[in-house]
C-alpha cells in the first residue's frame, strides 16, 4: 500500500495539472460518481485544490464537492496530454478528469466517492489535517494524545493507526522506530513522554524528507540525498532496517531481525542491540 509520501507526491502532481483549470470532461466506471455528476455537473467547474490526507487523495471542486480516493494496494493516478497513449489498458480505467491541457486517469482505484462539505467533515475514515504527518496544520499535541490513548498496544502497531497519525506506512514504521532507538514491540505505556514525542518528530522528519522535489520514488532514510533514485535496484539500500533481515545493522553490525507483527500480520524489522526493550527482555524474531 502506498505510504503518505507517495500520496502527497501524487496530489502535488495532480494539483499542478488540474488546479485552477475548468473541467472539460469527467467520466467514471463507478455509478455513484456519475450520479453525483448528474446532480452537480463537474464539467465547467474548477478544481480548486488537490490535497493528501494520510493515504487519502482529495480533489476539491468549485461547486463544493470533493472526490475522495484511496489507492489501497492496486490504484494509481496518471497524467497525460490529450491524445497521449495511456500506459495501462482502458479496462483498468476507473476515473477520468480532463481539462484543456491534461487528462488525469485513475487506474484500478478501488475506493472513490464524491462528498459534500458536510459529508467530508463527518467522514471518520478520512483523517483531519491536524493528524496528517505532512500537513501544515499538523498538531503534535493532538497526535501525542491519541498515541497515549493506545497505552497497551505495541508501538509499531500504533504508528500504523491512521486515526492516530496519518501517513506512516509499514516501511516508515520500522524506520521511525530505529531512528528513535525504540523497540517496535514495546508497549506505548512503557514509553517516556520524551520518547513518544521523539517518535512523532521522527515520523514527520523522515516522511517529509521523502517529498522533496528531487526525492524520487524510493523511500530514503539512510545515506542521505546522494542515494536517492527512482530506479534503485535494491530498495533496502536506502533504508536502515526495512527489508534487511539477516543483514548487519548499519550502526552496530548486529544482524537485523524480522518478525510478523500485529493483527494485520505486517512485517517488522529492527536491531536488538540498537533498539533494546526497556526492561531488557529479548523479542523472538
Amino acid at each position: 500500500m502506498p505510504e503518505g509520501d507517495t500520496i502527497f507526491r501524487t496530489a502535488r502532481a495532480l494539483g499542478r495539472a488540474l488546479a485552477g483549470k475548468p473541467v472539460t470532461g469527467f467520466r467514471s466506471t463507478y455509478p455513484l460518481l456519475t450520479r453525483f455528476n448528474d446532480d452537480t455537473p463537474l464539467v465547467g467547474q474548477t478544481v480548486e485544490q488537490v490535497e493528501s490526507r494520510g493515504k487519502w487523495l482529495l480533489l476539491h471542486f468549485s461547486g463544493g464537492g470533493t472526490l475522495a480516493t484511496h489507492m489501497l494496494m492496486s490504484g494509481s493516478w496518471h497524467i497525460y496530454r490529450p491524445g497521449e497513449r495511456w500506459q495501462q489498458p482502458r479496462i483498468n480505467m476507473r476515473i477520468v478528469i480532463e481539462n484543456g491541457d491534461y487528462v488525469a486517469v485513475g487506474f484500478r482505484v478501488p475506493v472513490a466517492k464524491m462528498l459534500k462539505p458536510q459529508e467530508l467533515a463527518r467522514a471518520t475514515g478520512i483523517p483531519p489535517p491536524a493528524i496528517d504527518v505532512l500537513s501544515e496544520e499538523f498538531n503534535a499535541g493532538e497526535v501525542l494524545r491519541r498515541m497515549l490513548a493506545c497505552a497497551n498496544e505495541e508501538v509499531a502497531d500504533v504508528l500504523l493507526h491512521q486515526e492516530v497519525m496519518a501517513g506512516v506506512g509499514n516501511v516508515f514504521k520500522s524506520e521511525v522506530c530505529f531512528a528513535t532507538g525504540i523497540n517496535p514491540f514495546s508497549k506505548v505505556v512503557s514509553l517516556e513522554l520524551e520518547k513518544a514525542t521523539a517518535l512523532i518528530s521522527a515520523a514527520r522528519r523522515l516522511v517529509a524528507a521523502n517529498v522533496l522535489e528531487d526525492s524520487g520514488d524510493t523511500i530514503v532514510t539512510y545515506g542521505g540525498r546522494k542515494r536517492r533514485t527512482t530506479h534503485e535496484a535494491d530498495p533496502s539500500a536506502s533504508l536502515w532496517v526495512y527489508g534487511r533481515g539477516g543483514e548487519p545493522c548499519r550502526r552496530c553490525g548486529e544482524l537485523i531481525r524480522r518478525r510478523i507483527q500485529g493483527p494485520d500480520a505486517r512485517v517488522t524489522f529492527w536491531c536488538e542491540r540498537c533498539q533494546p526493550m526497556a526492561d531488557g527482555t529479548v523479542v523472538d524474531g
